[in-house]
């Protein structure tokens, strides 16, 4: 009977383990949807007409296409230009404001290599090896975020120098699949060579 209950036990944890990934992909989907759905209202409750607001989000969609083919084109839009002026004058938002703005941009930027590199290092003490995003670069002196399993959200910045670094093949997507994963999707087995 005890290993019955324990094999079930263990059945359960392989099964509510299996289901995370998709319960947290469909409380994605709701959020979004929910946000989305919360929009509409707003707008029909104001117009009570669903063309006026249909007119709205295409308006919007419009305005967000052009927007990016901007800043896709030039680095810049005249809208995003104003916003950040106006944003610039608040303080305390400004602040946060400007400190967002650059950490998404360290994604989203394609020509931007610094904020793509990925290196590993010794961290929290020598002999333990982590994957790190490289978002800043002086000299010889590297400014490293070092992200946390499973939620790369939460991390450390440290600054180290150039000589305890080990340079990483992985992109941005890979080192953030293998830190949510906690290391169970982990294609680069070579790179663990260089790892001394």
């Amino acid at each position: 009977m005890k290993e019955l209950v324990k094999k079930l036990l263990n059945y359960s944890l392989i099964g509510v383990l299996a289901v995370i990934p998709i319960v947290i992909v469909l409380q994605i989907i709701i959020f979004v949807k929910d946000r989305v759905s919360d929009l509409f209202q707003l707008v029909y409750g104001y117009a009570d007409s669903y063309l006026y607001t249909s007119l709205v989000f295409a308006v919007s969609f419009i305005i967000l296409v052009y927007i990016g083919h901007k800043l896709v084109q030039e680095g810049r839009s005249w809208v995003i230009a104003s916003f950040d002026h106006v944003i610039d004058r608040i303080p305390l938002l400004n602040t946060i404001y400007r400190v967002l703005k650059k950490v998404i941009n360290m994604f989203s930027t394609h020509n931007q290599s610094i904020a793509k590199e990925i290196v590993y290092v010794e961290y929290p003490k020598e002999g333990l090896w982590v994957p790190a995003y490289v978002t800043n670069r002086l000299d010889d002196k590297y400014v490293l975020y070092v992200p946390t399993s499973p939620n790369p959200t939460s991390g450390f910045t440290v600054i180290v120098d150039k000589s305890r670094i080990v340079k990483s093949a992985m992109n941005i997507e890979e080192v953030s699949s293998f830190v949510i994963s906690v290391g169970v999707d982990y294609n680069k087995a070579s790179e663990m060579s260089q790892l001394t």
